[in-house]
């Protein structure tokens, strides 16, 4: 089979032919149709010190189960996160990490759908939202951004605003039910709002964070980074949330499992409406990456082997 592997950091990335693993106890042997390209993918690339597997999101048939696995069965269709080599023709996923795909829907709408839907309505219930109150969703038009800002106005928000790195992703924010957005440099992301979910970090914790009306919570689900002032949360009696969905995943499958059903429920009865910004063949991953780092994305970057 064919995978994607670089050697050094910052790449180049190459294809290279080795053969199909086996599935250990607890792992399926996934057959890839559609892979998700991230942002936490690529740093790994540029930054890892050491060349690591590049994982993450992936959707497809299995073709084999490990000793142990009992809620699937070889020529189901599954999505889930795969730890190891996932920019592949086949993938290894654990058990705990995969979710049924129902009939009808492609391994695209899987994909762009319930991984980063997931993370996007764990970091909303995370918040806390009550109807009513008011959000702020930074990296909006991101793979993850652009759906929760969808489940955000489903939830009950009162006003939705998208922040993002430049103009031309304005337009398409809007688009999603967003009330007004905001440009990262702007000195002001506009009137308070109750809640942050913030997918950026760094830099941008000190503005998230100053959007925030009294009382307001940000909730952290970037692998940014980035540090913020106690001070900074005293004065307005405002709290800082982390949140990690293989965390989830791992300890609280129940509430897993209730998530992708809903995210599953609003997408048929059309409240939620994945995006695709582009769709490349696994030789041409470094382009997808391209893609990412620029953030020039309007939603989810996929890879087909």
């Amino acid at each position: 089979m064919r995978r994607v592997r670089y050697e050094s950091t910052g790449g180049p990335l190459f294809l290279e032919e080795v053969p199909v693993p086996a599935p250990g106890p607890g792992e399926l042997l996934v057959r890839c149709e559609a892979i998700g390209v991230t942002l936490p993918v690529v740093r790994k690339v540029t930054e890892a010190v050491e060349p690591v597997p590049l994982g993450g999101e992936l959707a497809g048939e299995v073709v084999a189960v490990g000793a142990g696995v009992t809620r699937f069965r070889p020529g189901e269709r599954v999505t889930g996160l795969c730890f190891g080599h996932g920019y592949a023709d086949f993938a290894l996923l654990p058990e705990p990490m995969a979710s049924s795909v129902p009939d009808g829907a492609s391994a695209v709408d899987a994909l762009a759908l319930v991984r980063s839907g997931l993370v996007a309505l764990g970091a909303l219930e995370a918040a806390r939202p009550e109807p009513g109150e008011a959000a702020l969703i930074t990296a909006a038009a991101s793979g993850v951004g652009h759906l929760a800002v969808q489940l955000a106005r489903a939830r009950g928000a009162s006003r939705v605003v998208g922040a993002v790195s430049g103009p031309a992703k304005a337009d398409f924010v809007r688009s999603l039910g967003a009330d007004t957005t905001a440009l990262y440099g702007d000195g002001s992301w506009g009137d308070p709002v109750d809640y942050v979910l913030d997918a950026v970090g760094g830099e941008l914790l000190t503005p998230a964070l100053a959007a925030l009306a009294p009382g307001g919570r940000l909730v952290a689900y970037s692998s940014g980074g980035g540090t913020i002032r106690a001070y900074d949360l005293l004065v307005g009696a405002k709290s800082v949330t982390g949140f990690q969905m293989a965390r989830i995943a791992r300890e609280r499958p129940e509430l897993y499992e209730r998530w992708r059903r809903e995210l599953w429920r609003r997408f048929l009865d059309g409240t939620l409406r994945p995006a695709v910004h582009g769709e490349f063949a696994l030789e041409d991953a470094a382009k997808a990456h391209e893609v990412i780092e620029s953030r020039r994305n309007l939603g989810k970057v996929v890879l087909h082997p």
